[in-house]
């Protein structure tokens, strides 16, 4: 299928997602998640209305960046390595694994201006997903403080790939308790407001649940 009719698919399913739990469809950012496509398939999401795209790994951001550069909100979703912070980091618009003190430090020591900062959180406690541990989460929002060009705008988690909807469920909804939490510290630098969880398969679920960013790639512009 072409990304126009994946994406108009896919904003019906946000539809019903939205009205089971009363909120706004306009609430929900898609981000194209394009690691595994061409640019050529990549510039097709933007020409079907997306202005968000997702990479995870520097070879492949650069890439496209170069084709595309600032026509698209750039969001780096992958494990960043801290060496590589200062090879990306003033093209990318949001970071969605901030996961540890070094790489903050460099994105402070790196980074023109604020940051836009989603911390990763391994609610899962699975070993195969990067991320702090739930009960690590407050204390190192609270380090943050120390990096002014470092802002918090959420939070982010993947839920384990299995069948079980409730399993999937409560990791986001505990993604969602530690949000209110890191909210009801009133922090200037950690707003907090976003919730990046949900990728192809489970997308529906985060949104009821409360996502505000979801990561599709296979089910909107995979091939």
């Amino acid at each position: 299928m072409e990304v126009k009719e994946n994406l108009q698919e896919i904003r019906q399913n946000i539809r019903q997602a939205c009205g089971k739990v009363n909120r706004n469809p306009e609430e929900i950012t898609i981000i194209a998640v394009t690691k595994y496509v061409t640019i050529e398939r990549t510039q097709a999401a933007l020409e079907a209305g997306i202005m968000n795209l997702g990479e995870n790994r520097l070879e492949g951001f650069s890439d496209k960046y170069e084709a595309i550069g600032d026509k698209a909100v750039w969001h780096f979703i992958g494990s960043l390595q801290s060496r590589k912070v200062k090879d990306m980091i003033n093209e990318i618009d949001v970071l969605h694994s901030l996961d540890r003190k070094s790489l903050a430090k460099e994105i402070n020591k790196r980074a023109n201006s604020v940051k836009s900062c989603f911390i990763q959180v391994n609610v899962s406690g699975e070993e195969s997903k990067h991320g702090i541990s739930p009960d690590e989460v407050v204390a190192f929002v609270e380090s943050l403080q120390a990096y002014e060009k470092i802002r918090v705008d959420g939070l982010m988690t993947m839920a384990p790939n299995i069948e079980d909807e409730d399993k999937i469920r409560s990791v986001f909804r505990e993604l969602r308790h530690l949000r209110e939490l890191i909210i009801s510290k009133n922090l200037s630098y950690a707003p907090c407001q976003g919730l990046s969880m949900g990728m192809s398969n489970d997308y529906h679920i985060a949104i009821e649940e409360g996502a505000t960013h979801i990561r599709i790639g296979s089910k909107l512009v995979g091939q």
